[in-house]
């Protein structure tokens, strides 16, 4: 879930054009709560997408987080990859 915009104070060459949003996991029990929160450790994450704030998205961490970038050096620790549309989350005790 987008929570927010995150503003450099100096540019850093890097990240010069790219949007950086503040990203909150959803935990299974929100999701199936459908109540709209997150819940989970909120973290910093490039937005190529235009995500708008409170959409869902999903996002990739680690090395991956960096290969729209490759072969370029881009210090990226998460990326969003999709906007969420819809979900359709059924707990595992409900089958």
């Amino acid at each position: 879930m987008v929570r927010g915009r995150v503003v450099l104070n100096v540019a850093v060459a890097p990240f010069r054009g790219l949007r950086l949003v503040i990203v909150e996991p959803v935990t299974a029990a929100n999701l199936a709560a459908a109540n709209g929160l997150g819940g989970g450790t909120p973290l910093v994450a490039v937005d190529t997408l235009g995500a708008a704030e409170g959409q869902m998205v999903a996002f990739v961490e680690g090395r991956e987080a960096a290969n729209p970038w490759w072969p370029n050096h881009a210090p990226v620790d998460a990326c969003c990859a999709v906007i969420v549309e819809s979900v359709d989350f059924r707990p595992e005790d409900s089958k």
